[in-house]
């Protein structure tokens, strides 16, 4: 039996909650899970008292994921960056959206490429 640790869709359409569960992996998103470790909703909520950054909230119940975790479910991609900020888990490596340019003084240059003999054992 392969457990997964991953997110239940709940809320209405265009304003959407998370259940953070532990399900079989065969079983749809919305079917009953083995167990609800917490929610998350990504809406950003105004901070209580006015000043700073809006924030997303997110609970868990941080002694069953480690259990889970121990017993080897496998957590998907949004529940793995979820349980990272917990603190649970490493964060995956990301690439950035946009590549780093190449600056124009590192590229060689192919001008006098053409008279180079190339030698090559074959």
């Amino acid at each position: 039996m392969v457990v997964k640790i991953r997110l239940a869709r709940f809320g209405r359409r265009k304003a959407p909650f998370y259940n953070i569960v532990v399900a079989q992996a065969r079983t749809a998103r919305n079917s009953k899970p083995i167990e609800v470790l917490g929610t998350y909703d990504p809406i950003p909520k105004p901070p209580a008292d006015g000043e700073g950054k809006p924030f997303k909230d997110i609970k868990l119940d941080t002694a069953r994921a480690k259990y889970w975790l121990g017993v080897g479910a496998q957590p998907s991609d949004p529940a793995w960056r979820l349980l990272s900020m917990a603190g649970l888990l490493v964060p995956k490596y990301r690439p950035s959206a946009k590549p780093t340019p190449t600056p124009a003084s590192s590229i060689p240059e192919a001008s006098g490429s053409a008279d180079k003999e190339v030698n090559a054992v074959v």
